[in-house]
């Protein structure tokens, strides 16, 4: 099946600002959605105490940063979202609690120049499954790692695959009662249309290997449960 482009992503994107301003409802099909959000935060804060600048890769409607202001609330926000209307919401919602500047980038990450060595905090939920193949995973965990200040750290919420076929199906087929349970059969096949028109997911020790390659010192898995995982690392 021919994946979704990113005009096509950003377009579904633009129309459903509301539903993703509200974790209830935006990460409704995401398992422990909240736990891995406080987990995320938390060790962020934990790594940097004193952290000045954030970058938060396809923020939404901006509740990981929001979030993260709850811990750091003096922070210096960078926000890059390819959904402008998303991008318009969260400047709103993070202006109301930040102290620090705030600055908004509409853009796809694969296209964008970031600033070497400067976010000591760089927070990824639910975005990276949107890349296709090895050179642009590759590209983009270097782009990340360089953009971090030395000690800075690279937190990851995100849809998995398994590396095992059997085991790959088997939570899958989880996944789909997971659904089933909050939202009904129509939810679920909803979902699973998504996932297979635009995303495509790596494993959790792909990406962990990833990281090690492009030159990420600690890499941590803080969470998993089935076909989601909370990781990341420190430079």
């Amino acid at each position: 099946m021919k994946k979704a482009t990113i005009e096509e992503i950003r377009e579904r994107f633009d129309k459903d600002v509301e539903r993703f301003s509200d974790l209830s409802t935006g990460q409704l099909s995401t398992i422990d959605a909240t736990i891995s959000l406080e987990l995320i935060t938390e060790s962020a804060k934990r790594i940097n105490p004193h952290a000045k600048n954030i970058l938060d890769i396809g923020c939404g409607a901006g509740n990981y940063t929001l979030k993260m202001l709850t811990k750091l609330p003096d922070l210096n926000c960078t926000l890059l979202d390819l959904s402008q209307p998303m991008l318009d919401k969260a400047y709103e919602r993070v202006s109301s609690v930040s102290s620090g500047e705030i600055n908004i980038i509409q853009s796809d990450l694969r296209n964008v120049d970031l600033q070497t060595n400067h976010y000591d905090i760089i927070l990824a939920g639910a975005v990276l499954h949107h890349l296709r193949d090895d050179s642009d995973w590759e590209s983009v965990f270097t782009k990340l790692f360089n953009a971090l200040v030395p000690g800075g750290c690279l937190l990851i919420s995100d849809l998995i695959r398994q590396d095992s076929e059997i085991l790959n199906a088997y939570f899958w087929e989880k996944y789909g009662d997971y659904l089933e349970s909050v939202g009904g059969k129509d939810f679920k096949s909803t979902i699973f249309e998504y996932i297979e028109l635009e995303d495509t997911p790596r494993s959790l020790f792909y990406q962990l290997d990833l990281m090690k390659k492009v030159g990420f010192k600690n890499m941590e898995i803080l969470h998993k449960n089935s076909c989601f995982a909370a990781f990341g690392g420190i430079k």
